[in-house]
């Protein structure tokens, strides 16, 4: 497989993290509250569903759709409630008693693998992405370099995630955070709201 494809997959990996959604505003928040090492838990975790996401667009776009249309249905309502649930807990949150955002993420790790599997923007985002990257060389990709291309897929992963880590570890992003937290959290349960709301009527609506 030539190198350039193998740069456009991982150029593809790392767009797919680093496109704003629900992981992206949900690392924000855990990474700006409690630090690098959390955040970086929430991706170690979230990983595994970019991987899992990768794996199923990559077998849609190498041309073995052995997957029935139900199964991205019922996953799509599964997210949808998942986030709808994240959302409405963010909205309604509310500061303790010592005037403190009870916001905290006891397990981030935990927290980034349920979201990753869950995330409702992750197959078609990823779809879409490496389609318009990798299409032009589909007659270049089959079975037998699928592992090649998912390891370079994953590498660009892993370099999305180290640039997030350091941004959400950054003094003015903290400060920025700690400044407006509690409406921040509301704004980002808005955000999940819409875009649970969307995924629910899109995966529920009638054909």
């Amino acid at each position: 497989m030539e190198a350039s494809i193998l740069m456009a997959a991982a150029m593809a990996g790392a767009i797919v993290v680093l496109t704003p959604g629900p992981a992206v505003l949900a690392l924000l928040g855990i990474g700006a509250a409690q630090g690098r090492r959390a955040g970086a838990g929430f991706l170690i975790g979230h990983l595994v569903g970019d991987t899992l996401w990768a794996m199923l667009a990559l077998t849609a776009l190498i041309g073995a759709r052995v997957i029935a249309p139900v199964v991205f249905q019922v996953l799509a309502v599964v997210c949808g409630a998942y986030l709808l649930y994240l959302g409405i807990r963010a909205v309604l949150v509310r500061r303790d008693a010592t005037g403190q955002v009870s916001t905290s993420v006891r397990r981030p790790l935990h927290r980034g693998l349920m979201f990753g599997i869950t995330n409702p923007k992750s197959y078609p985002v990823t779809l879409s992405v490496f389609t318009a990257l990798l299409a032009q060389d589909l007659d270049a990709l089959t079975v037998s370099n699928a592992p090649l291309l998912l390891g370079a897929v994953i590498l660009g992963f892993l370099i999305a995630d180290v640039i997030l880590i350091w941004l959400v570890g950054t003094p003015p992003l903290r400060r920025l955070y700690r400044a407006g937290e509690i409406w921040i959290v509301r704004a980002t349960g808005v955000m999940f709201i819409g875009f649970a709301v969307t995924t629910l009527w899109q995966a529920l609506r009638p054909a």
